[in-house]
């Protein structure tokens, strides 16, 4: 596998650049809005992976913005700093008074785009990209300019305004595909002439609607870009922008190409941005998600366990990405997975044990119920006729407080190692808080990595059932579940159960 290259194209690049606009287009996500705190703590953590560019913001929309993208540039990050600005030397001024590394200036060059938003004629569009970039590089070194709807403008125009951008002195040219309607054949030859006709470096922003973004990046890579523009996530207006993670690892491993971005700390660059924006990674997200290394299968799961690239692609690793591995419970589950489960927790059952164990596990999985770590434990007891003391944390009590003008607060006391502790903590609700004041009292360092909740009964007093997964120290996770009357005293079991978990794993 290692030995595999993907293509050959002369037109690739040694290197291709990243820059990234999480903090611009990412977030004209619908209802995506970083406080200033976030954004500084995003462009740091960009800079930190190695992110060539990270476009701040767009300093002319509003005195906010401008004081972020100020604010972001006095942080002295190794990465280059642009502000966006539309083709107005307002706008221009606004960004430059920002202190920003480059200027990023755009105007729409389609005939649906130009006729309908600046009702310009070709001509004039091609003497306000002339003026506007020559006003740049008087005052900045970098110039980035985007034909703004480049895939849907007529192509020979396309070339002409390229090249009046290259010969104004643009320092990048940036092929939009601003509505994500261009595939990935169409984007290559695009790409390719506009290599061989115009003399400037060429830059790609591809959106997401048709979910192409990535492959349409991709092809530019293979046609001669030298950057590319993605997101975190791949959030951004409507259905989103190419994806870092994909993106990266696609041109790092599959046509290796360096980008200079950290790839060990995707996984956490991912896990930041969600958390910020509020939009949770779907476990089947390439690159990042909770299922990408997570096996069920028995087959697949023997496999891993005997040589990991026999169901992983192998030129990407778990590891190389920042990720983990993860054997799960379902109706699929072989023995090999279950008995390996098993003997990571130092629970070695016979060979017809773990025949029986593996018959349970599939039977409450074929009933339509999630079958958790905590539940294979409990089933190996029973199947084995042994009980393990494995108790870290006793609950005894909680007492929780909310209400209109009140801050949730849970309170709790629990017995953990054998010692009495009592603990309180707050949150953005009564589930939350009690989250919070249990993993408060944990011996060990541990992140809740999921939560799930679904009624298993009808009516006002609906019975729940809670499902969590908890990550410790060393990036393993183990779920648990709860169930009750009763949403917040499910969410605790679930929690305590998963804590205990961990730790009798340790």
């Amino acid at each position: 596998m290692r030995g595999i290259v993907f293509f050959t194209d002369s037109a690739a690049r040694e290197e291709v650049t990243v820059f990234d606009t999480t903090l611009r287009d990412g977030e004209q996500t619908p209802g995506i809005a970083f406080t200033f705190e976030q954004k500084i703590e995003i462009a740091r953590q960009l800079s930190a992976i190695g992110v060539h560019a990270i476009e701040a913001g767009f300093p002319a929309s509003s005195k906010a913005e401008k004081e972020t993208v100020t604010a972001i540039k006095k942080l002295d990050l190794d990465s280059k700093i642009c502000g966006l600005a539309r083709s107005t030397k307002g706008d221009v001024d606004t960004a430059l008074a920002c202190g920003v590394d480059m200027v990023h200036v755009f105007i729409p060059t389609s005939d649906i785009q130009r006729e309908n938003t600046i009702k310009k004629s070709r001509k004039e569009v091609l003497e306000i990209t002339a003026d506007i970039i020559s006003y740049i590089r008087r005052h900045s070194d970098l110039c980035m300019f985007s034909a703004m709807d480049a895939t849907r403008t007529d192509w020979d125009y396309l070339i002409e305004v390229f090249r009046t951008a290259a010969d104004a002195g643009a320092t990048i040219i940036n092929v939009p595909d601003t509505v994500g309607v261009v595939s990935p054949s169409a984007m290559k030859t695009l790409i390719t002439r506009i290599n061989r006709e115009v003399n400037c470096p060429i830059d790609v922003h591809c959106h997401n609607d048709f979910g192409l973004a990535v492959a349409n990046t991709i092809a530019a890579v293979e046609a001669g870009a030298s950057q590319v523009q993605v997101t975190v996530n791949g959030i951004g207006e409507r259905a989103g922008n190419a994806d870092l993670a994909q993106t990266v690892m696609i041109i790092e491993s599959m046509y290796r190409i360096r980008t200079g971005v950290v790839k060990e700390r995707l996984v956490e660059t991912s896990r930041l941005v969600s958390r910020f924006s509020g939009i949770a990674i779907p476990p089947t997200q390439p690159v990042v998600g909770e299922n990408v290394f997570s096996h069920e299968s028995g087959i697949h799961a023997h496999g891993v366990l005997k040589n990991a690239a026999t169901f992983e692609p192998g030129i990407m690793t778990p590891e190389m990405v920042g990720h983990r591995r993860r054997l799960t419970l379902g109706k699929h589950v072989g023995r090999h997975a279950v008995q390996q489960m098993l003997k990571d927790v130092h629970i070695e059952p016979s060979d017809p044990q773990i025949d029986a164990i593996v018959e349970k596990v599939k039977t409450i999985a074929n009933r339509g119920k999630r079958v958790t770590d905590a539940d294979l434990y409990e089933i190996a007891e029973s199947v084995m006729g042994i009980e393990l003391n494995h108790k870290t944390v006793d609950l005894r009590d909680i007492a929780i407080m909310t209400g209109n003008h009140v801050i949730p607060t849970a309170s709790v006391k629990a017995v953990v190692n054998g010692k009495e502790h009592i603990h309180s903590a707050v949150g953005n609700g009564p589930v939350d808080a009690a989250m919070n004041a249990i993993l408060g009292i944990t011996p060990t360092k541990l992140a809740l990595k999921e939560f799930n909740i679904e009624a298993i009964s009808g009516g006002s007093d609906a019975m729940c059932h809670v499902t969590i997964a908890v990550e410790d120290e060393h990036g393993r996770i183990f779920d648990a579940s709860g169930s009750g009357d009763d949403i917040v005293l499910s969410s605790v079991e679930a929690m305590v159960n998963a804590v205990n978990t961990i730790n009798r794993a340790r």
